[in-house]
Protein backbone atom coordinates (compact mmCIF):
# COMPACT_ATOMS: atom_id res chain seq x y z
CA UNK A 1 0.00 0.00 0.00
CA UNK A 2 1.43 3.36 -1.01
CA UNK A 3 1.88 6.06 1.59
CA UNK A 4 -1.03 8.51 1.65
CA UNK A 5 0.11 10.84 4.43
CA UNK A 6 -2.23 13.26 6.22
CA UNK A 7 -5.66 13.95 4.79
CA UNK A 8 -9.15 15.23 5.43
CA UNK A 9 -12.61 14.23 4.35
CA UNK A 10 -13.62 16.45 1.42
CA UNK A 11 -17.13 17.87 1.72
CA UNK A 12 -18.72 20.60 -0.45
CA UNK A 13 -19.22 22.87 2.58
CA UNK A 14 -15.47 22.97 3.30
CA UNK A 15 -14.13 22.57 -0.24
CA UNK A 16 -12.52 26.00 -0.29
CA UNK A 17 -10.92 25.48 3.12
CA UNK A 18 -9.54 22.09 2.11
CA UNK A 19 -7.97 23.50 -1.05
CA UNK A 20 -6.22 26.21 0.95
CA UNK A 21 -5.10 23.93 3.78
CA UNK A 22 -1.36 23.44 4.12
CA UNK A 23 0.04 19.93 4.24
CA UNK A 24 -3.03 18.06 2.95
CA UNK A 25 -1.72 15.14 0.90
CA UNK A 26 -4.99 13.35 0.14
CA UNK A 27 -8.74 13.59 0.58
CA UNK A 28 -11.61 11.16 0.91
CA UNK A 29 -15.04 11.64 -0.67
CA UNK A 30 -18.33 9.87 0.00
CA UNK A 31 -18.60 7.75 -3.13
CA UNK A 32 -22.36 8.02 -3.47
CA UNK A 33 -22.16 11.84 -3.39
CA UNK A 34 -20.00 12.32 -6.48
CA UNK A 35 -20.93 11.88 -10.13
CA UNK A 36 -18.05 10.54 -12.27
CA UNK A 37 -19.05 12.64 -15.28
CA UNK A 38 -19.46 15.87 -13.31
CA UNK A 39 -16.73 16.05 -10.69
CA UNK A 40 -16.73 19.22 -8.56
CA UNK A 41 -14.19 21.78 -9.71
CA UNK A 42 -12.54 21.66 -6.29
CA UNK A 43 -11.78 17.94 -6.64
CA UNK A 44 -10.47 18.51 -10.15
CA UNK A 45 -8.07 21.17 -8.92
CA UNK A 46 -6.89 18.98 -6.04
CA UNK A 47 -6.20 16.09 -8.40
CA UNK A 48 -4.27 18.39 -10.75
CA UNK A 49 -2.07 19.31 -7.77
CA UNK A 50 -1.31 15.63 -7.16
CA UNK A 51 -3.64 15.22 -4.17
CA UNK A 52 -4.98 11.64 -4.11
CA UNK A 53 -8.77 11.21 -3.88
CA UNK A 54 -10.21 8.07 -2.29
CA UNK A 55 -13.93 7.18 -2.72
CA UNK A 56 -15.49 5.97 0.54
CA UNK A 57 -18.67 3.96 0.02
CA UNK A 58 -21.56 3.73 2.47
CA UNK A 59 -24.19 1.78 0.54
CA UNK A 60 -22.82 -1.66 -0.39
CA UNK A 61 -23.75 -3.38 2.85
CA UNK A 62 -20.96 -5.97 2.66
CA UNK A 63 -22.05 -7.44 5.98
CA UNK A 64 -25.58 -8.09 4.72
CA UNK A 65 -27.04 -11.50 3.93
CA UNK A 66 -27.23 -10.84 0.19
CA UNK A 67 -24.30 -10.81 -2.19
CA UNK A 68 -23.16 -7.32 -3.21
CA UNK A 69 -25.40 -5.57 -5.73
CA UNK A 70 -23.59 -5.59 -9.13
CA UNK A 71 -25.00 -2.14 -9.96
CA UNK A 72 -23.65 -0.61 -6.74
CA UNK A 73 -20.31 -2.33 -7.26
CA UNK A 74 -20.07 -1.03 -10.82
CA UNK A 75 -20.85 2.49 -9.60
CA UNK A 76 -18.09 2.29 -6.98
CA UNK A 77 -15.64 1.01 -9.58
CA UNK A 78 -16.61 3.83 -11.95
CA UNK A 79 -15.86 6.43 -9.28
CA UNK A 80 -12.49 4.90 -8.48
CA UNK A 81 -11.52 5.08 -12.15
CA UNK A 82 -12.86 8.60 -12.65
CA UNK A 83 -10.91 9.85 -9.64
CA UNK A 84 -7.74 7.92 -10.41
CA UNK A 85 -7.90 6.50 -6.88
CA UNK A 86 -5.25 4.21 -5.39
CA UNK A 87 -7.95 2.24 -3.51
CA UNK A 88 -11.62 2.30 -2.51
CA UNK A 89 -13.13 1.77 0.92
CA UNK A 90 -16.38 0.50 2.42
CA UNK A 91 -17.73 -0.63 5.80
CA UNK A 92 -18.11 -3.86 7.71
CA UNK A 93 -21.83 -3.37 8.20
CA UNK A 94 -25.29 -4.15 6.92
CA UNK A 95 -27.56 -1.35 5.74
CA UNK A 96 -30.65 -3.14 4.44
CA UNK A 97 -32.61 -6.32 5.03
CA UNK A 98 -35.77 -8.14 4.04
CA UNK A 99 -36.80 -8.90 0.49
CA UNK A 100 -37.29 -12.10 -1.44
CA UNK A 101 -35.10 -14.33 0.74
CA UNK A 102 -37.23 -13.60 3.80
CA UNK A 103 -40.54 -13.15 1.94
CA UNK A 104 -40.87 -9.70 3.47
CA UNK A 105 -40.69 -6.10 2.31
CA UNK A 106 -37.26 -4.62 1.85
CA UNK A 107 -36.10 -2.30 4.62
CA UNK A 108 -33.39 0.39 4.53
CA UNK A 109 -31.55 1.37 7.70
CA UNK A 110 -30.11 4.63 6.40
CA UNK A 111 -27.23 3.85 8.73
CA UNK A 112 -24.35 1.42 9.25
CA UNK A 113 -25.40 -1.44 11.56
CA UNK A 114 -23.14 -4.06 13.15
CA UNK A 115 -22.82 -7.59 11.81
CA UNK A 116 -22.81 -10.60 14.16
CA UNK A 117 -19.25 -11.60 15.04
CA UNK A 118 -19.96 -15.28 14.56
CA UNK A 119 -18.23 -17.86 12.38
CA UNK A 120 -21.25 -17.95 10.11
CA UNK A 121 -21.50 -14.17 9.87
CA UNK A 122 -17.78 -14.03 9.09
CA UNK A 123 -18.13 -16.61 6.31
CA UNK A 124 -20.87 -14.55 4.63
CA UNK A 125 -18.85 -11.34 4.98
CA UNK A 126 -15.71 -12.95 3.55
CA UNK A 127 -17.56 -14.18 0.47
CA UNK A 128 -19.12 -10.76 -0.07
CA UNK A 129 -15.72 -9.08 0.25
CA UNK A 130 -14.19 -11.46 -2.29
CA UNK A 131 -16.99 -10.71 -4.76
CA UNK A 132 -16.36 -6.98 -4.33
CA UNK A 133 -12.60 -7.40 -4.72
CA UNK A 134 -13.10 -9.23 -8.00
CA UNK A 135 -15.22 -6.41 -9.44
CA UNK A 136 -13.17 -3.40 -8.32
CA UNK A 137 -10.27 -2.03 -10.38
CA UNK A 138 -8.19 -1.09 -7.30
CA UNK A 139 -7.62 -2.62 -3.84
CA UNK A 140 -10.50 -2.59 -1.35
CA UNK A 141 -10.19 -1.61 2.32
CA UNK A 142 -12.99 -2.13 4.84
CA UNK A 143 -13.73 -0.11 7.97
CA UNK A 144 -14.75 -1.14 11.47
CA UNK A 145 -17.91 0.69 12.55
CA UNK A 146 -19.18 2.25 15.77
CA UNK A 147 -21.95 0.27 17.44
CA UNK A 148 -24.47 0.91 20.19
CA UNK A 149 -25.21 -2.77 20.69
CA UNK A 150 -23.86 -6.22 19.93
CA UNK A 151 -25.48 -9.42 18.71
CA UNK A 152 -26.21 -12.22 21.18
CA UNK A 153 -24.03 -15.31 20.93
CA UNK A 154 -20.99 -13.63 19.38
CA UNK A 155 -17.95 -15.90 19.08
CA UNK A 156 -15.16 -13.45 18.22
CA UNK A 157 -13.83 -10.19 19.59
CA UNK A 158 -13.57 -7.21 17.26
CA UNK A 159 -9.85 -7.72 16.85
CA UNK A 160 -10.21 -11.44 16.13
CA UNK A 161 -13.00 -10.79 13.65
CA UNK A 162 -10.96 -8.21 11.72
CA UNK A 163 -7.86 -10.40 11.80
CA UNK A 164 -9.67 -13.41 10.34
CA UNK A 165 -11.38 -11.27 7.71
CA UNK A 166 -8.06 -9.88 6.48
CA UNK A 167 -6.36 -13.28 6.71
CA UNK A 168 -9.04 -15.07 4.67
CA UNK A 169 -9.57 -12.46 1.98
CA UNK A 170 -6.42 -10.36 1.77
CA UNK A 171 -8.61 -7.26 2.16
CA UNK A 172 -6.97 -4.18 3.63
CA UNK A 173 -8.24 -2.56 6.80
CA UNK A 174 -9.37 0.99 7.37
CA UNK A 175 -9.20 1.37 11.14
CA UNK A 176 -11.38 4.09 12.65
CA UNK A 177 -9.91 4.88 16.05
CA UNK A 178 -12.96 6.97 16.96
CA UNK A 179 -15.09 3.86 16.43
CA UNK A 180 -12.79 1.83 18.66
CA UNK A 181 -13.31 4.47 21.35
CA UNK A 182 -17.07 4.44 20.75
CA UNK A 183 -17.20 0.67 21.22
CA UNK A 184 -15.10 1.02 24.36
CA UNK A 185 -17.60 3.42 25.96
CA UNK A 186 -20.75 1.73 24.67
CA UNK A 187 -19.78 -1.93 24.97
CA UNK A 188 -16.72 -2.07 27.20
CA UNK A 189 -14.39 -3.29 24.44
CA UNK A 190 -10.72 -2.55 25.03
CA UNK A 191 -9.20 -0.59 22.10
CA UNK A 192 -5.68 -1.78 22.98
CA UNK A 193 -6.79 -5.43 22.90
CA UNK A 194 -8.39 -4.87 19.49
CA UNK A 195 -5.20 -3.26 18.20
CA UNK A 196 -3.10 -6.11 19.61
CA UNK A 197 -5.16 -8.61 17.60
CA UNK A 198 -5.03 -6.74 14.29
CA UNK A 199 -2.82 -7.75 11.37
CA UNK A 200 -1.25 -4.32 11.15
CA UNK A 201 0.50 -5.23 7.91
CA UNK A 202 -2.99 -5.02 6.35
CA UNK A 203 -3.55 -1.42 7.47
CA UNK A 204 -4.56 0.87 4.60
CA UNK A 205 -5.21 4.04 6.59
CA UNK A 206 -6.82 5.45 9.72
CA UNK A 207 -9.93 7.55 10.39
CA UNK A 208 -10.06 10.06 13.24
CA UNK A 209 -13.32 11.81 14.18
CA UNK A 210 -15.12 13.56 17.01
CA UNK A 211 -18.22 12.77 19.02
CA UNK A 212 -19.83 13.32 22.40
CA UNK A 213 -21.12 11.36 25.38
CA UNK A 214 -24.68 11.60 26.66
CA UNK A 215 -26.26 9.47 29.37
CA UNK A 216 -23.40 6.99 29.24
CA UNK A 217 -23.64 6.52 25.47
CA UNK A 218 -20.95 7.76 23.09
CA UNK A 219 -22.32 9.26 19.89
CA UNK A 220 -19.95 9.11 16.93
CA UNK A 221 -21.25 12.37 15.51
CA UNK A 222 -18.49 13.49 13.12
CA UNK A 223 -19.72 16.95 14.11
CA UNK A 224 -17.54 17.72 17.14
CA UNK A 225 -13.82 18.25 17.77
CA UNK A 226 -11.67 15.14 18.15
CA UNK A 227 -11.42 14.44 21.91
CA UNK A 228 -8.29 13.41 23.76
CA UNK A 229 -9.42 9.78 24.32
CA UNK A 230 -9.68 9.29 20.54
CA UNK A 231 -6.23 10.81 20.04
CA UNK A 232 -4.98 8.41 22.71
CA UNK A 233 -6.26 5.45 20.68
CA UNK A 234 -4.56 6.93 17.61
CA UNK A 235 -1.32 7.16 19.58
CA UNK A 236 -1.72 3.52 20.66
CA UNK A 237 -2.08 2.44 17.05
CA UNK A 238 0.78 4.63 15.83
CA UNK A 239 3.01 3.21 18.59
CA UNK A 240 2.64 -0.19 16.93
CA UNK A 241 2.97 0.76 13.25
CA UNK A 242 3.40 3.87 11.12
CA UNK A 243 -0.01 4.33 9.46
CA UNK A 244 0.20 4.70 5.65
CA UNK A 245 -2.42 7.43 5.96
CA UNK A 246 -4.40 9.28 8.63
CA UNK A 247 -7.54 11.29 7.87
CA UNK A 248 -9.79 13.68 9.78
CA UNK A 249 -13.51 13.05 9.22
CA UNK A 250 -15.97 15.90 9.73
CA UNK A 251 -19.48 15.78 8.28
CA UNK A 252 -21.53 18.46 10.05
CA UNK A 253 -21.32 21.69 12.06
CA UNK A 254 -18.09 22.64 10.34
CA UNK A 255 -15.84 25.00 12.30
CA UNK A 256 -13.66 27.70 10.79
CA UNK A 257 -10.90 26.78 8.38
CA UNK A 258 -8.35 27.66 11.07
CA UNK A 259 -9.95 25.27 13.56
CA UNK A 260 -10.03 22.47 11.00
CA UNK A 261 -6.39 23.05 10.18
CA UNK A 262 -5.51 23.01 13.89
CA UNK A 263 -7.24 19.63 14.29
CA UNK A 264 -5.33 18.19 11.34
CA UNK A 265 -2.10 19.52 12.86
CA UNK A 266 -2.91 17.90 16.22
CA UNK A 267 -3.50 14.55 14.50
CA UNK A 268 -0.22 14.90 12.61
CA UNK A 269 1.66 15.66 15.86
CA UNK A 270 0.09 12.68 17.63
CA UNK A 271 1.33 10.33 14.92
CA UNK A 272 4.77 11.96 14.81
CA UNK A 273 5.30 11.62 18.57
CA UNK A 274 4.22 7.97 18.55
CA UNK A 275 6.48 7.33 15.56
CA UNK A 276 9.44 8.86 17.39
CA UNK A 277 8.78 6.81 20.53
CA UNK A 278 7.97 3.47 18.84
CA UNK A 279 9.97 0.56 20.22
CA UNK A 280 11.84 -1.21 17.38
CA UNK A 281 10.95 -4.82 16.65
CA UNK A 282 12.94 -7.15 18.93
CA UNK A 283 14.00 -4.30 21.22
CA UNK A 284 11.84 -5.03 24.23
CA UNK A 285 8.36 -4.55 22.80
CA UNK A 286 5.74 -4.93 25.51
CA UNK A 287 4.21 -8.39 25.90
CA UNK A 288 1.16 -8.98 23.77
CA UNK A 289 1.85 -6.11 21.40
CA UNK A 290 1.93 -6.68 17.68
CA UNK A 291 5.28 -6.18 15.91
CA UNK A 292 5.68 -3.06 13.85
CA UNK A 293 4.85 -3.81 10.23
CA UNK A 294 6.48 -2.54 7.10
CA UNK A 295 4.60 0.63 6.11
CA UNK A 296 2.06 -0.09 3.42
CA UNK A 297 2.49 -3.86 3.33
CA UNK A 298 -0.61 -6.04 3.24
CA UNK A 299 -1.59 -9.64 2.59
CA UNK A 300 -1.67 -10.34 -1.10
CA UNK A 301 -5.14 -10.93 -2.47
CA UNK A 302 -5.66 -14.24 -4.24
CA UNK A 303 -2.93 -16.86 -4.05
CA UNK A 304 -1.76 -17.65 -0.54
CA UNK A 305 -4.80 -16.16 1.19
CA UNK A 306 -6.57 -18.55 3.55
CA UNK A 307 -10.19 -18.68 2.46
CA UNK A 308 -11.83 -20.52 5.37
CA UNK A 309 -15.37 -21.95 5.32
CA UNK A 310 -17.67 -20.84 2.50
CA UNK A 311 -21.13 -19.57 3.42
CA UNK A 312 -23.92 -21.70 1.98
CA UNK A 313 -27.41 -20.48 1.14
CA UNK A 314 -28.80 -21.79 4.42
CA UNK A 315 -26.31 -19.61 6.31
CA UNK A 316 -27.29 -16.60 4.25
CA UNK A 317 -30.96 -17.25 4.94
CA UNK A 318 -30.38 -17.54 8.69
CA UNK A 319 -28.44 -14.27 8.63
CA UNK A 320 -31.15 -12.64 6.53
CA UNK A 321 -33.86 -13.63 8.98
CA UNK A 322 -31.86 -12.31 11.92
CA UNK A 323 -31.00 -9.01 10.26
CA UNK A 324 -34.57 -8.50 9.05
CA UNK A 325 -35.99 -9.07 12.53
CA UNK A 326 -33.45 -6.66 14.01
CA UNK A 327 -33.95 -3.92 11.42
CA UNK A 328 -37.73 -4.28 11.65
CA UNK A 329 -37.49 -3.71 15.41
CA UNK A 330 -35.36 -0.61 14.81
CA UNK A 331 -37.40 1.05 12.06
CA UNK A 332 -40.86 -0.53 12.03
CA UNK A 333 -41.68 -0.88 15.71
CA UNK A 334 -41.80 -4.70 15.84
CA UNK A 335 -40.67 -6.49 19.05
CA UNK A 336 -36.94 -6.68 19.72
CA UNK A 337 -35.44 -10.08 18.84
CA UNK A 338 -34.51 -12.30 21.75
CA UNK A 339 -31.11 -11.67 23.35
CA UNK A 340 -30.61 -8.03 22.32
CA UNK A 341 -30.34 -5.17 24.80
CA UNK A 342 -33.78 -3.62 24.40
CA UNK A 343 -32.72 -0.32 25.94
CA UNK A 344 -29.88 0.06 23.46
CA UNK A 345 -32.18 -0.84 20.57
CA UNK A 346 -34.59 1.92 21.64
CA UNK A 347 -31.72 4.42 21.65
CA UNK A 348 -30.59 3.20 18.23
CA UNK A 349 -34.14 3.43 16.89
CA UNK A 350 -34.48 7.06 18.01
CA UNK A 351 -31.12 7.88 16.46
CA UNK A 352 -32.10 6.30 13.13
CA UNK A 353 -35.32 8.29 13.00
CA UNK A 354 -33.57 11.54 13.92
CA UNK A 355 -30.89 10.92 11.29
CA UNK A 356 -33.55 10.14 8.70
CA UNK A 357 -35.30 13.42 9.44
CA UNK A 358 -32.01 15.31 9.18
CA UNK A 359 -31.11 13.75 5.85
CA UNK A 360 -34.56 14.53 4.41
CA UNK A 361 -34.19 18.12 5.65
CA UNK A 362 -30.78 18.43 4.00
CA UNK A 363 -32.06 17.07 0.68
CA UNK A 364 -35.32 19.05 0.80
CA UNK A 365 -34.60 22.12 2.97
CA UNK A 366 -37.83 23.76 1.77
CA UNK A 367 -39.81 21.35 3.95
CA UNK A 368 -38.23 22.69 7.12
CA UNK A 369 -38.61 26.23 5.85
CA UNK A 370 -42.32 25.71 5.14
CA UNK A 371 -43.17 23.83 8.33
CA UNK A 372 -40.80 25.68 10.65
CA UNK A 373 -40.51 24.36 14.20
CA UNK A 374 -43.20 21.76 13.53
CA UNK A 375 -41.07 19.91 10.95
CA UNK A 376 -39.16 17.72 13.43
CA UNK A 377 -42.11 16.52 15.55
CA UNK A 378 -44.20 16.01 12.42
CA UNK A 379 -41.48 13.92 10.81
CA UNK A 380 -41.03 11.80 13.93
CA UNK A 381 -44.76 11.04 13.96
CA UNK A 382 -44.71 10.26 10.23
CA UNK A 383 -41.68 7.96 10.52
CA UNK A 384 -43.12 5.93 13.41
CA UNK A 385 -44.12 2.63 11.83
CA UNK A 386 -43.21 3.79 8.32
CA UNK A 387 -39.75 2.38 7.63
CA UNK A 388 -37.51 3.69 4.91
CA UNK A 389 -37.99 1.38 1.94
CA UNK A 390 -36.55 3.53 -0.85
CA UNK A 391 -34.42 6.62 -1.20
CA UNK A 392 -34.55 9.78 0.90
CA UNK A 393 -36.01 11.88 -1.93
CA UNK A 394 -38.98 9.53 -2.16
CA UNK A 395 -39.20 9.73 1.63
CA UNK A 396 -39.45 13.53 1.46
CA UNK A 397 -42.32 13.31 -1.04
CA UNK A 398 -44.11 10.68 1.03
CA UNK A 399 -43.75 12.79 4.18
CA UNK A 400 -45.19 15.86 2.45
CA UNK A 401 -48.15 13.92 1.07
CA UNK A 402 -48.79 12.25 4.43
CA UNK A 403 -48.76 15.65 6.14
CA UNK A 404 -51.24 17.09 3.65
CA UNK A 405 -53.57 14.12 3.98
CA UNK A 406 -53.33 13.19 7.66
CA UNK A 407 -52.07 16.22 9.55
CA UNK A 408 -52.57 19.36 7.42
CA UNK A 409 -51.18 22.60 8.87
CA UNK A 410 -53.80 24.98 10.22
CA UNK A 411 -52.42 27.98 8.31
CA UNK A 412 -53.76 28.19 4.77
CA UNK A 413 -50.54 29.72 3.43
CA UNK A 414 -48.48 26.87 4.89
CA UNK A 415 -50.81 24.25 3.40
CA UNK A 416 -50.64 25.93 0.00
CA UNK A 417 -46.84 26.18 0.10
CA UNK A 418 -46.54 22.51 1.05
CA UNK A 419 -49.00 21.47 -1.68
CA UNK A 420 -47.17 23.48 -4.29
CA UNK A 421 -43.84 21.97 -3.21
CA UNK A 422 -45.22 18.43 -3.44
CA UNK A 423 -46.88 19.05 -6.81
CA UNK A 424 -43.69 20.47 -8.30
CA UNK A 425 -41.32 17.83 -6.89
CA UNK A 426 -43.59 14.88 -7.70
CA UNK A 427 -43.82 15.90 -11.36
CA UNK A 428 -47.43 17.03 -11.28
CA UNK A 429 -46.36 20.55 -12.27
CA UNK A 430 -45.39 19.21 -15.71
CA UNK A 431 -49.08 18.77 -16.50
CA UNK A 432 -49.63 22.52 -16.67
CA UNK A 433 -50.12 23.77 -20.23
CA UNK A 434 -51.06 20.37 -21.65
CA UNK A 435 -54.50 19.65 -23.10
CA UNK A 436 -55.42 17.51 -20.14
CA UNK A 437 -54.16 19.99 -17.52
CA UNK A 438 -57.75 20.77 -16.50
CA UNK A 439 -58.32 17.11 -15.63
CA UNK A 440 -55.05 17.06 -13.67
CA UNK A 441 -56.11 20.14 -11.71
CA UNK A 442 -59.41 18.49 -10.79
CA UNK A 443 -57.55 15.33 -9.72
CA UNK A 444 -55.17 17.44 -7.63
CA UNK A 445 -58.11 19.07 -5.86
CA UNK A 446 -59.64 15.67 -5.14
CA UNK A 447 -56.36 14.21 -3.89
CA UNK A 448 -55.30 17.07 -1.66
CA UNK A 449 -58.64 18.54 -0.72
CA UNK A 450 -57.81 21.93 -2.19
Amino acid sequence: MERLGTGIGWRPAIAEAVEAMAGIEWVEVVAENVCPGHLPDSLRRLRERGVAVVPHGVGLGLGGAERPDPVRLAALAERAEALGSPLVTEHIAFVRAGGERTASRGLEAGHLLPVPRTREGLAVLCENVRIAQDQLPVPLAVENIAALFSWPGEELTEGQFLHELADRTGVRLLIDVANLHTNHVNQGEDPAAALDALPLEALAYVHVAGGFERDGVWHDSHAHPVPEPVLAVLAELASRVRPPGVLLERDERFPSAAELEAEVAKIRRTVAVADRDRVPVGAGARPGSAPAARPGSAPASGAGVATGPVADEAARTRLALGQTALLSALVAGTPAPEGFDRGRLRVQSRMLTAKRGSVVASLAPELEEILGDTYRPRFLRYAAGRPLTGGYRADALAFALHTLREEPPAERAVRRALRDWWIERSGRASLVGRPWARWARVARFALLGR
